[in-house]
């Protein structure tokens, strides 16, 4: 406790500092990224690229989980109540901020409730569990992060409920982090932080000094919320003219591929929406495989000519064949 009675501040671990800056490096590569596929500037769509899914869920995770050890390292000693609301209404006011943003730039496709939101739910709702023992805390978090596995229901498919995590088709939005199973990270950040402090190596990971290359990533993890929150803007501002710079009947190289297929399909003898699905097909195998190099070779090869078969018999007997 403080003189003034408030329960006392706790000291900052330099650890969680290099642990955030890490994420937010690995935010704004992933949010790059999204920004150059959106803009069609790379020719594969990350949103469904199965590598890039996992970093953005490892990206997620990782911010989480540091949600749930800061409120333990920042509470341990008792909920600091005036420390906790500025906080939140820092994430609430900039979940607000991204709504809106995002509202204007992609009204059909806007963020009602991504990472900003669920932080700042997520910290309300953490508040019961800084009394419970870690055992307890990890055993809920696991229920959290295992139930969407087991049951799902099509009423959770509404932008209403969707929030809640159970879809079976999530709702069309730049970003959704629902509380089941993200809560689940939090509650897993909150016991394994419980159980360090109680434990010999926090007197070890406090007394930790980083060396002097990882004093920017300190800086980036202790202001976070604000690298969030101009990041984007400052990306856009950059890829946005690059993206209108280019003309406007350029096509990119998978529109190229899907023309030309479809173009051949129908030569022979097939319908347009037979053609239009074998060549998504091609397509996204190509994309998986990452076949380009391969495909677009000036002169036929054999490995250009064993791709080719390839994709051709998958998606042969994927889209059998159907006349106009």
């Amino acid at each position: 406790m403080s003189l003034t009675g408030a329960p006392a501040k706790s000291p900052r671990f330099a650890l969680i500092d290099v642990l955030r800056g890490v994420a937010i490096v690995a935010m704004v590569v992933y949010h790059c990224a999204w920004d150059l596929s959106y803009f069609q500037l790379i020719d594969f769509d990350i949103t469904v690229n199965d590598g890039w899914r996992l970093f953005q869920h490892l990206i997620l995770g990782g911010f989480l989980l540091l949600v749930g050890v800061s409120l333990v390292l920042a509470h341990r000693n008792g909920i600091r109540w005036p420390a906790f609301w500025r906080r939140f209404a820092m994430i609430a006011a900039g979940a607000a901020a991204v709504s809106i943003g995002t509202y204007i730039l992609f009204p059909q496709t806007f963020v009602f409730f991504g990472i900003l939101h669920a932080i700042a739910l997520f910290s309300l709702l953490a508040l019961p569990f800084l009394k419970l023992p870690p055992w307890l805390t990890a055993l809920i978090g696991a229920a959290f992060l295992l139930i969407p596995l087991f049951f799902s229901d099509s009423a959770f498919n509404a932008p209403q409920l969707a929030w809640i995590g159970f879809w079976q088709e999530p709702p069309a939005t730049n970003d959704l982090v629902p509380i089941f199973p993200w809560f689940g990270m939090v509650l897993v950040g909150m016991a394994l932080a419980s159980a360090v402090l109680a434990s010999p190596a926090a007197a070890r990971i406090a007394a930790w000094s980083p060396a002097a290359a990882f004093r920017p990533l300190i800086v980036l993890g202790r202001w976070s919320l604000v690298i969030y929150l101009v990041h984007q803007p400052l990306l856009l501002a950059i890829i946005y003219p690059i993206a209108n710079a280019r003309p406007a009947d350029a096509p990119t190289r998978v529109d190229s591929f899907l023309s030309s297929c479809v173009a051949t399909c129908k030569d022979n003898g097939n319908s347009q929406d037979h053609c239009t699905a074998y060549c998504g097909c091609a397509v996204e195998r190509i994309i998986r495989d990452d076949l380009w190099a391969v495909i677009e070779q000036s002169t036929a090869s054999p490995e250009q000519n064993a791709a080719i078969a390839d994709i051709a018999g998958q998606c042969t007997a994927t889209i059998p064949s159907k006349a106009p």
